[in-house]
């Protein structure tokens, strides 16, 4: 029997731009030689790293936000660190940041370092979740995905490209569905579309798969 590989955590952050009369959606293409999806279209995001946990922003979710997360039985801990993987991986792909000023507490490495020199700490209030994506079961690399989405006018800097993501731009929604992109990105771009209409559903999706066919599941409210 095939064994079945653990999904692992990871985080995407939506940066959302609706001032136009079409919203438009931050993107880029993931290299070609990387293993997992190459040449296709992504919003910025990516794993969980230790050390997210171990920050402390000092910043809290918006009270319905963190209901909605507890709701799709993702701890308040937990929730907190997926938001910081967010962050801290769209800083690093596009050089943009969503974050106000104060002070990071636990250790500080890597990206945090660069947070902490500038005196900016993430500002989960500015987040809201939109959902969460698990790869199927026969892919041998797979994600428990969260979307966290922002708005644009939130995220401060300039874009720069890291070389983990190419063509980085925002993409009006239209023009980003036309991108080559997985199941998964397309779901999460025709749920803002819907949000864009005023028809987002009250209770964030899971997006999964059952005999790798892809379902979307949707507890009612709490």
């Amino acid at each position: 029997m095939a064994v079945v590989v653990k999904p692992r955590d990871a985080a995407s952050l939506i940066l959302l731009d609706d001032s136009a009369d079409e919203p438009r959606v931050l993107m880029g293409k993931r290299h070609s030689r990387v293993s997992f999806v190459p040449d296709n279209y992504v919003f910025p995001g990516g794993k969980l790293d230790a050390h997210d946990s171990e920050i402390d922003p000092g910043t809290a979710f918006a009270p319905e936000v963190e209901k909605a997360l507890a709701h799709a039985g993702c701890k308040v801990e937990k929730a907190r660190s997926l938001a910081l993987a967010a962050i801290r991986e769209t800083r690093e792909e596009t050089g943009l940041f969503v974050t106000e000023p104060g002070a990071l507490k636990g250790p500080v490495t890597g990206t945090w370092e660069e947070f902490h020199a500038e005196g900016r700490r993430p500002a989960l209030a500015k987040l809201s979740y939109m959902g969460r994506a698990i790869t199927p079961h026969s892919s041998p690399i797979r994600f428990h995905a969260r979307f966290f989405l922002a708005a644009a006018s939130d995220a401060e800097g300039e874009i720069r490209g890291s070389g983990e993501l190419s063509e980085l731009d925002s993409y009006p929604l239209t023009e980003a569905l036309k991108l080559p992109m997985i199941d998964v990105t397309e779901f999460m771009l025709r749920e803002l579309q819907a949000r864009a209409r005023g028809e987002m559903h009250a209770v964030p999706p899971l997006y999964c798969y059952r005999n790798d066919r892809p379902i979307i599941m949707r507890r009612k409210k709490a």
